[in-house]
């Protein structure tokens, strides 16, 4: 695990803290969670790790939709949820599915 990954991981559970109680539903803090945990534990972006970014990133793209969260907030969160996983390109993982 890169000190970048680990400083990205840190970034989602600062969010999580910071964000979660207000503005998400305890299960869309979980899917978020599970993404991140997946990710910064991957060795290649696959299987699990694989499903668990898309499910943020649609997570991420359904909040912007519903009017709950802005737009820069909901890209921030993707970039740091992608930047937990294996060579990850910020720019391709901030543009929410």
């Amino acid at each position: 695990m890169s000190p970048e990954r680990s400083n990205a991981y840190q970034r989602v559970m600062h969010t999580l803290d910071e964000l979660g109680p207000s503005k998400l539903q305890s299960g869309e803090q979980d899917r978020v969670r599970y993404a991140a945990d997946n990710l910064i534990f991957a060795s290649a972006l696959e299987g699990e790790a694989s499903l668990a970014l898309n499910d943020a990133l649609e997570l991420c793209t359904a909040l912007v939709q519903s009017g709950r969260w802005e737009q820069v907030t909901a890209d921030r969160l993707a970039a740091d949820i992608g930047a937990c996983g294996p060579g990850l390109e910020p720019a391709v993982v901030g543009q929410a599915a």
